[in-house]
């Protein structure tokens, strides 16, 4: 059965509902489509802050979407706008890699290695013990603590690779403080997409195959949301939830624009 309903932002996820891996789902590429044609442009919205805008419209752009940069939401995007609109005036310790770095340039936030007032932390490939310490004595002397995401693993062609949450697990059980974490479940990426849109909630969807996530993350914010059966969690799994999402359809071929 084909649903048709507007709105004016469609928040979409990446993996596992434009992509999965490195393959196209072909039904998604063809639904942004159809959203252009009629002037409407997405929201891409991802947990991954490794990655630069530039680089997740290059990624995009390869399974054949024409995203607009401004219109990428990845969680580093999101730590910087949090951190630009609530503690404009502080300095940030990062770890973290060139998706976070740029964030920051972006919004003009100071980086420094010592007496931060915010420690900011994002995946790492090239972390260290001597990071890791860092950050919990910035923590112990007062910083705030952000974290992009919550993620203890991530898949890779090996299987199963540590991921930044982990990480921020460490920090977080030798300071005894808890971070905010900006990536899905949590709120802040729509947050800011409202904020920035000027939308009301009634007018957002959020779209994605992850229940834990992406489906969480919209029901949090308390907009409208659209499981799509292409990736992680299952329909019949989805359906079964006390808090089921507001649409669940096979694929994006199944809504109409």
């Amino acid at each position: 059965m084909t649903i048709k309903k507007t709105y004016g932002a469609y928040c979409l996820d990446l993996d596992g509902t434009i992509y999965r891996g490195t393959e196209p789902v072909e039904e998604a590429a063809a639904f942004v489509k159809r959203l252009q044609l009629k002037e409407i442009e997405p929201y891409f919205v991802t947990n991954n802050a490794s990655m630069t805008q530039q680089q997740l419209k290059a990624k995009l752009a390869g399974f054949g979407i024409d995203a607009k940069k401004e219109r990428i939401m990845s969680s580093a995007i999101a730590a910087a706008k949090y951190i630009k609109r609530w503690y404009s005036e502080r300095s940030v310790y990062m770890i973290g890699s060139d998706g976070l770095d740029q964030a920051l340039r972006q919004e003009g936030i100071e980086r420094v290695e010592e007496d931060a007032g915010i420690v900011l932390m994002g995946i790492d490939r090239n972390i260290t013990y001597e990071k890791l310490a860092a950050a919990c004595l910035e923590i112990r002397k007062g910083a705030v603590f952000l974290s992009t995401n919550q993620d203890l693993a991530f898949p890779s062609e090996k299987g199963f690779l540590p991921g930044n949450g982990a990480f921020t697990a460490l920090v977080a059980a030798s300071t005894d403080v808890d971070p905010v974490y900006i990536g899905k479940p949590e709120i802040h990426m729509l947050d800011a997409i409202q904020y920035e849109s000027g939308l009301e909630k009634s007018e957002m969807v959020m779209i994605g195959d992850n229940y834990d996530t992406d489906i969480q993350a919209g029901i949090r914010f308390g907009i409208d949301t659209i499981h799509v059966n292409t990736g992680v969690t299952r329909m019949e799994t989805v359906l079964e939830k006390e808090q089921p999402p507001s649409f669940a359809i096979e694929n994006l071929k199944f809504w109409e624009v």
